[in-house]
């Protein structure tokens, strides 16, 4: 089957804001969710779908510390959402269905900050996997039907360039033979690629669309927020003060730069018809398979053929499927 990254000429670049992205949409009378949409770049695309008018919920462990990042957006609801317990992802599916309102857009945006050893959730789970992946898979199944009412939603994984570093342990997902930050967290991000792989082909048909999203790499979130300052000095991500180095050409972002590729995949009609399908720099990515280091003034993020597996994406549906039913019994 001929693979869909080709990319079509959005117009905009890596340096884009998720404001030039939105740039004269109205998005009044959409609603979205979003996963840890009150930090780093959940925080600015949950500020410019306000702005464009989206009714935006947010969905948080702690509600009212993300209630005090979100001070003086209008249009913004804050709900409990704990990707690592069942019941409350169960919980917050249930209360937005009774809402009876449609679900245009989802956004998984959460991640767990990668630990420096071994953490499991209380299933036993490794909590990378089990956070960006599997508790966004059970919410985006628990919102189906919202999604379906919509007549035309898109669910938004958001993915990393470390997808190309690594792939599905199938024998091992929560690494009981031995633990790999990096291979556990490029695992978590496959994982988000895969799904929408799947939930695209399945669901298609239905209205709804999967996209995975790579927004560039933005200090202070997601995998680097446990590392170092010295460490992201010599990853050429800080400058010798501390200070972020942002240059948005090989990857190094603002938040405001790193949430245009979510509100692209969110809203953007350029991609009307067109789904799972892995973006970056606000277009859909090329595939590249060619095998190159991670340095200081490279950062390779390219989807790479193993992460858009077709047959990868449904045996990792079928597993995660396996996996809620496990730990619900």
């Amino acid at each position: 089957m001929p693979h869909k990254q080709h990319p079509i000429g959005s117009g905009f670049s890596a340096a884009s804001t998720a404001d030039d992205v939105l740039a004269g949409t109205d998005l009044t009378g959409t609603n979205v969710i979003i996963t840890a949409g009150h930090s780093g770049i959940g925080r600015e695309a949950t500020r410019a779908l306000v702005k464009a008018g989206a009714s935006v919920t947010v969905g948080a462990r702690r509600p009212e510390r993300a209630r005090q990042a979100l001070a003086g957006f209008d249009g913004v609801d804050v709900d409990r959402l704990d990707l690592l317990d069942p019941a409350s992802i169960d919980a917050f599916a249930d209360r937005r269905l009774a809402s009876r309102r449609p679900l245009h857009v989802l956004i998984n945006s959460a991640v767990r900050p990668t630990p420096g050893s071994l953490e499991r959730d209380a299933r036993g789970y490794e909590v990378q996997f089990a956070t960006s992946h599997l508790g966004h898979f059970q919410l985006t199944l628990g919102l189906l039907p919202a999604l379906r009412a919509a007549h035309g939603a898109r669910v938004v994984n958001v993915s990393s360039g470390a997808q190309r570093l690594g792939g599905i342990r199938w024998d091992d997902p929560h690494f009981e033979n031995g633990y790999d930050p990096l291979a556990a967290y490029a695992q978590s991000k496959v994982a988000n690629v895969l799904f929408a792989v799947e939930l695209d082909r399945r669901w298609a048909e239905d209205g709804i669309r999967g996209y995975a999203v790579h927004p560039g790499v933005v200090v202070g979130t997601g995998l680097n927020n446990a590392v170092d300052e010295g460490s992201l000095r010599e990853m050429g991500l800080v400058d010798a003060s501390g200070q972020p180095v942002i240059d948005p050409e090989v990857g190094k972002k603002t938040p405001q730069q790193g949430a245009g590729t979510l509100v692209f995949a969110a809203a953007s009609p350029l991609l009307a018809g067109i789904g799972g399908v892995y973006l970056k720099d606000n277009d859909i990515s090329r595939l590249d398979d060619e095998p190159r280091p991670l340095t200081a003034d490279s950062i390779p993020s390219e989807i790479a053929s193993h992460s858009i597996d077709p047959h990868s994406a449904r045996r990792l549906w079928e597993l995660s499927e396996q996996l809620l039913t496990a730990s619900a019994s």
